[in-house]
């Protein structure tokens, strides 16, 4: 299976790219990020706290996570028969993603979702592990990276333009909190592989790295 690894933190450009990369190859782009979103909204609706390793560890048992495609939404993510996808872009959830995401419970049961889905299909994913943890032998592997400032000045543009009223500075502090955490958690820290293409897209718009990505793939 043709398996493309684009790593890197929040705010990177990373799923905009990726769904880019795979319309233009014609395969499929699975959103690692949103089933981890998926979880965040399944242990949050169940009044677990996310940060707690022993309150969510015992609800995994019952949580059913379907990654659906077709009828042109694009993907979705459905817990236990319910699409939570209109949920899980929440800024609430977008914290609370990166704090479940840290539980080695949690990861092991996304990351054997994922490897089962990657085995069964061609596909762009994207996330913080993909190319060291999820798909070491991906034959395709790229990290995105920019500054925390311009990374969070992204984000408050996309949520102004939808009509949320935020303040960048609080984004600003999310932003370096979700990098120390996703960079020092216990299993599969946020690290580029050795064998990462690294591209810096500070100063890049979105086509010129989806180009940049593509570039590499067809040398």
């Amino acid at each position: 299976m043709l398996n493309i690894a684009i790593d890197g933190p929040a705010g990177a450009g990373k799923t905009t790219v990726a769904k880019a990369v795979a319309k233009r190859l014609k395969i499929l782009y699975l959103d690692t990020g949103a089933m981890y979103r998926g979880v965040a909204v399944y242990c949050i609706n169940r009044g677990a706290d996310v940060c707690d390793e022993s309150a969510v560890k015992p609800l995994l048992d019952g949580l059913r996570l379907e990654v659906l495609y077709g009828g042109g939404d694009g993907q979705r993510i459905v817990v236990n028969g319910e699409d939570v996808t209109p949920f899980i872009r929440e800024h609430r959830i977008s914290k609370a993603s990166s704090d479940v995401s840290a539980l080695p419970s949690v990861r092991l049961k996304m990351v054997d979702l994922q490897r089962r889905i990657a085995a069964a299909s061609d596909l762009v994913l994207d996330g913080r592990d993909i190319g060291t943890f999820v798909l070491p032998e991906a034959r395709y592997k790229f990290f995105l990276s920019a500054s925390p400032e311009e990374r969070a000045r992204r984000r408050f543009d996309e949520l102004k333009s939808k009509g949320t009223d935020i303040v960048y500075g609080e984004l600003l502090e999310d932003i370096k909190k979700r990098d120390y955490n996703d960079s020092h958690r216990a299993l599969a820290p946020l690290k580029c592989a050795d064998d990462a293409v690294y591209i810096d897209t500070s100063a890049l718009t979105p086509e010129e790295v989806v180009e940049a990505v593509l570039s590499h793939i067809k040398a």
